[in-house]
């Protein structure tokens, strides 16, 4: 299997590229195509990961499915003979990383949910004692604990480099109080409902991040949902809190670009081809066990 890096279709405007999507203008509505291509520090690799898009696609399909009662979403169908028949010549590229989506404009903050405390919110909260972001968290948490309750950290999205997150306050005077009570809202009950049906999975939800969006109707939950990119899934059989937990993530990319000394700056290297099985392997047991399909059709 080949990775499908970029795409081009006939027709249509040249997309609009973000790290991994493309997203092509299809007037009312858009065409997101996930592709193989995968990052590291912010930097995308130069070769990709054969069918990991796939698995994006399809592993967002299905939560957008299965928690369409929660809140509405943009997904409108992500049928390969529906989006195939936008086309009048066939493009085997698009089958099972395509989804046709409603057209919304993404608010200026990304929603996360924790329910375990690991990532840059353990560091700060090691660096300020507790209090963070107007939230006070108990003392005494070590790495990778379980909080009392899932709580809402929103963050701002940056263009280079990384996420920052902010407070609740800060939040609101990007988007209004209200669209962020909605959201926050959204965030937590999509959290709960994710992490219980991950449990019955053997999987904790340590962490999630979501995107919204305004639409003439209204707000929806848009970009991605509930991906080994936009989540920690940790083995519940393995987890041990007081230290950093395996995901089922791009981890041995990571651990292969720091063996290296690779200086975290563009043009990302090629990755090696034990690397790249070992990293589908991986999001592919984590689409398993929580879709109970055996693989990206």
């Amino acid at each position: 299997m080949e990775s499908v890096l970029h795409t081009r279709l006939a027709g249509l405007p040249e997309p609009r590229v973000g790290k991994v999507r493309e997203v092509y203008d299809l007037g009312r509505d858009l065409l997101i195509v996930a592709t193989d291509r995968i990052s590291a520090f912010d930097v995308i690799m130069a070769n990709g990961i054969p069918g990991k898009g796939r698995i994006l696609n399809q592993l967002s399909a299905y939560w957008f499915r299965a928690l369409s009662n929660v809140c509405p979403n943009h997904m409108i169908s992500s049928d390969a003979a529906t989006i195939e028949a936008l086309f009048a010549e066939p493009h085997p590229e698009l089958i099972g990383r395509s989804m046709i989506a409603k057209r919304a404009k993404p608010l200026s903050i990304e929603c996360v949910a924790r329910g375990f405390i690991t990532g840059s919110l353990f560091k700060e909260y090691k660096a300020s004692g507790g209090r963070i972001h107007g939230l006070d968290l108990p003392d005494g948490l070590e790495e990778s604990s379980k909080l009392p309750e899932p709580i809402f950290t929103p963050a701002t999205k940056a263009t280079e480099g990384h996420d920052e997150n902010i407070s609740f306050k800060q939040a609101a005077d990007l988007v209004g109080t209200e669209t962020v009570e909605k959201v926050r809202d959204w965030t937590l009950e999509i959290y709960r409902r994710a992490a219980n049906k991950c449990a019955d999975a053997g999987i904790i939800l340590a962490d999630t991040k979501f995107e919204f969006g305004e639409t003439e109707d209204g707000l929806i939950w848009i970009d991605e949902a509930l991906t080994p990119d936009s989540s920690r899934f940790w083995d519940a059989s393995r987890y041990s809190p007081g230290h950093s937990q395996p995901s089922y993530d791009k981890q041995f990319v990571r651990d292969f670009l720091e063996s290296i000394r690779w200086d975290k700056r563009p043009p990302g290297p090629a990755l090696p081809a034990d690397v790249v099985e070992r990293t589908y392997a991986k999001y592919l047991e984590a689409f398993r066990r929580l879709t109970g399909l055996v693989a990206p059709e």
